[in-house]
């Protein structure tokens, strides 16, 4: 605790919040651009499917007003207009707007770590932009197959399985962000650490992010049936203060992983060890050979003779 209070977690959580709400347009405009190419491949019914199943997913966890104020007319808004934004300038600079919020969360578990001096400020940037783009890649290639895929396998599975599809949901999601936030740490780190060492802090950071947005969601929904709200600004409050965990939760992940390691530092990893070996035996054998090599020896000259 005392840890994450002089990395300034909460600061550093609003800091990553507010970048991720600046970020979530950018996002969505590079995703949905780029499937009204490609998701028409995979049936006429892909993308309505796909954007379907995003407000579905953002429903799981955010409340109505922000779903039904903010995330749905933006993604309705971008779909309509998304096939010409792809090769407009635009696009290009969403990509640069868009890794604002992995940069900000690249600095936190780095910060976290102690590892900032290990990359320079601008190549860390660079680093989350390339970081971003293998996300957005990997997001567009995985969105169709995750759209038309469960129909194709419930079509050759018997009825009997259908509970256990629809059960099967939120668990696999939950599996799915604790894997997501883990590759994250993983690949923030300049000397990262082994994997299953990072694990404890992604179960975290996934715990604390469904807990806060679940109570979230609570508290929401009982201050608006008081009738006491914040007018017009209820809406945009909430949706930062979703951000806010989110960035709390991964914050709060790498410390606890940042701590484990001081309490317990992993071993040097194989790869490590071998590279260390053959530097030192590389150092070694040409140390060795500037000593083999003889000192030259002064020319002979001729004797003069007195003439």
């Amino acid at each position: 605790m005392s840890k994450s209070w002089d990395d300034s977690i909460f600061s550093e959580s609003a800091q990553a919040g507010f970048w991720s709400v600046l970020s979530l347009p950018p996002l969505l405009l590079g995703v949905l651009g780029s499937l009204a190419y490609i998701a028409p491949l995979f049936g006429p019914d892909t993308l309505p499917t796909i954007e379907n199943q995003l407000i579905n997913f953002a429903d799981s966890f955010f409340s109505k007003n922000v779903v039904n104020e903010i995330i749905e007319p933006t993604v309705r808004d971008i779909v309509q207009g998304a096939r010409g934004e792809v090769v407009s300038v635009g696009f290009v600079i969403s990509l640069w707007a868009g890794s604002s919020a992995i940069s900000a969360f690249v600095d936190s578990v780095v910060e976290a770590h102690d590892q900032t001096p290990l990359r320079h400020p601008v190549r860390q940037r660079f680093f989350a932009l390339g970081l971003y783009v293998v996300m957005l890649v990997f997001v567009i290639a995985a969105a169709p197959v995750v759209a038309v895929g469960p129909r194709k396998i419930s079509s050759y599975l018997p009825d009997s399985w259908d509970n256990v599809l629809q059960y099967g949901y939120y668990p696999t999601l939950v599996l799915a962000l604790v894997l997501a936030v883990t590759i994250l740490y993983r690949v923030s780190l300049p000397k990262p650490l082994p994997t299953h060492r990072l694990v404890w802090g992604a179960v975290l950071a996934t715990a604390v992010f469904v807990v806060a947005t679940m109570g979230l969601r609570f508290y929401l929904t009982w201050i608006t049936s008081t009738g006491y709200t914040y007018g017009a600004l209820a809406t945009p409050i909430a949706f930062l203060l979703f951000a806010f965990f989110l960035g709390f939760a991964i914050m709060i992940g790498a410390e606890l992983n940042a701590a484990i390691e001081e309490e317990w530092p992993a071993p040097t990893p194989h790869a490590d060890r071998v590279r260390t070996w053959l530097r030192h035996k590389a150092k070694a054998m040409g140390d060795k050979d500037a000593e083999d090599v003889p000192d030259p020896q002064p020319e002979d000259k001729a004797p003069v003779s007195p003439s």
